[in-house]
């Protein structure tokens, strides 16, 4: 059974893509514990020293999504991938509010390695979820809100078998029935990258989500490194 897959257009468009998906089930969720939330705390404080004054647009991970985004018509700096949002608020406000033990997992891992990690509840998804363009058909409803929209013809989005959309605009933003809540139970999480060195950050990064999720939510997770010659998390049948 196919969890979460790139449609072939996306690859041929992007043909540098390397992702990380994981399929985690039986977690618990809920308020961060003050181990993980400390650990959170101090993970901000390294990024913010690290970063230091360097423009954000001159992070290579952050660069390339930018790029990305350019290409199928968005305006990065109107609407930003997820990691350079959460690194914006970090160097601006100094800090990132905790929202859950699943999400504070998610945005740990992408400020360290300054790349989208999107958490979607399983709940609601339907089959398979792929990455492609939208035809404009689809339809998607905005975090935080309830009234329903459609992407643009052309924009790059993941949906599920009923035509759901559960991120807009690639990485910029998820929707509202996907997002992981307190009685989250069964999780995709994705983690995306478009530069050069991405396979070994992605390598890296789906290391330490794995090592988060067996520490602090529990459960057991199937994960895979997705690019274009290996373009699908597959769940094994009958499990």
């Amino acid at each position: 059974m196919h969890i979460f897959q790139y449609h072939p257009d996306i690859l041929t468009r992007y043909p540098q893509i390397v992702g990380g998906a994981i399929l985690a089930r039986n977690v618990t969720n809920g308020p961060t514990p003050a181990r993980l939330q400390a650990l959170y705390q101090a993970e901000q404080q390294r990024v913010l020293q690290r970063i230091g004054s360097t423009p954000l647009s001159q992070i290579e991970s952050l660069a390339a999504w930018r790029r990305a985004l350019r290409g199928f018509g968005v305006d990065p700096t109107q609407y930003r991938s997820a990691s350079e949002a959460l690194l914006r608020r970090l160097t601006k406000k100094g800090d990132i509010p905790s929202i859950n033990l699943l999400v504070d997992i998610g945005n740990l891992v992408s400020i360290r390695y300054a790349l989208p990690v999107a958490v979607f509840e399983r709940r609601v998804l339907q089959g398979t979820v792929t990455v492609h363009f939208a035809d404009g058909s689809e339809r998607y409803s905005e975090l935080g809100e309830s009234d329903e929209d459609h992407p643009q013809p052309g924009e790059v989005v993941f949906s599920d078998e009923t035509r759901q959309v559960i991120a807009r605009r690639w990485c910029w933003r998820q929707s509202e029935p996907s997002a992981a809540v307190a009685q989250t139970r069964e999780c995709l999480m994705t983690i995306e990258a478009h530069h050069a060195t991405g396979r070994h950050d992605i390598e890296a990064a789906l290391h330490d989500l794995l090592a988060l999720l067996k520490e602090y939510a529990g459960g057991t997770s199937t994960s895979a490194i997705l690019d274009a010659h290996h373009a699908a998390l597959i769940y094994p049948l009958g499990d």
